[in-house]
């Protein structure tokens, strides 16, 4: 089933949309670009408009006729679309139910408006805070790393990490099917506490570790831990 195509256009304007979505190779994207070019005092109609007008004449042998409905009840309306556009670059991290209670449209119609018009929702990614003062020392390092190059096979790259039961759940995708409700339940915050500290290192292309750490970490531990470990890459090189 192709969708409906309302009779707003001309049929002259319907024949401009069957060339130009022929002459763009059927890629209604591309036909929307080619079309407001060429006529750039028209409305521009959606995507979908063009494959339905071609799909139409190629199976009925004619372009949409005038008993066909207007396009406001079988299309959304330009202000409600440009309203859910709006709402994401005005908030990118707004949800789409909040935009249907606020627009006052449904929920599976925002999704499919933000869907048509190449967006999608994108996961936060955790990253660690910098203070104001690292840009300078990160840029101290990299004109120390151009200038010292041929030291880059004995640089060692190092990193920690501590593993514990206390770490937070997402359940926003947990869930379990059923006909009635299984009353389930994740398991966290355990009575009985663990922590586990693990170091790795990496210098040329050796992998060092991964190591167990003391519990209680200091940076002198940190740093003979990763002069020992080094040291058996090197040939027992002394880290001073």
């Amino acid at each position: 089933m192709f969708p409906t195509t309302p009779h707003i256009f001309t049929h002259a304007e319907y024949a401009d949309m069957v060339f130009v979505y022929g002459f763009c190779n059927e890629n209604v994207r591309a036909a929307c670009r080619e079309y407001s070019l060429r006529f750039p005092n028209r409305r521009v109609p959606d995507s979908r408009v063009f494959a339905s007008v071609y799909n139409k004449l190629h199976k009925n042998g004619a372009l949409p006729s005038r008993h066909i409905s207007s396009e406001r009840a079988n299309e959304q309306n330009v202000d409600e679309i440009e309203s859910i556009l709006q709402s994401v670059e005005r908030s990118p991290t707004t949800s789409t139910r909040r935009i249907s209670t606020r627009i006052g449209v449904p929920h599976k119609r925002v999704w499919r408006t933000l869907r048509q018009h190449g967006l999608y929702l994108f996961q936060l990614q955790m990253v660690q805070r910098l203070e104001e003062e690292d840009e300078a020392r990160r840029l101290d390092l990299c004109r120390w790393v151009i200038a010292n190059r041929r030291l880059i096979p004995f640089m060692l790259f190092t990193d920690e990490a501590s593993f514990t039961r206390d770490g937070i759940n997402n359940t926003h995708n947990s869930h379990r099917w059923s006909d009635k409700n299984p009353h389930a339940i994740v398991e966290r915050n355990s009575q009985h506490r663990f922590s586990v500290n693990a170091w790795c290192g990496a210098i040329d292309s050796e992998l060092i570790g991964p190591a167990v750490l003391p519990n209680r970490l200091t940076g002198g531990r940190v740093c003979r831990l990763s002069a020992k470990r080094a040291s058996t890459i090197i040939g027992g090189g002394s880290f001073g």
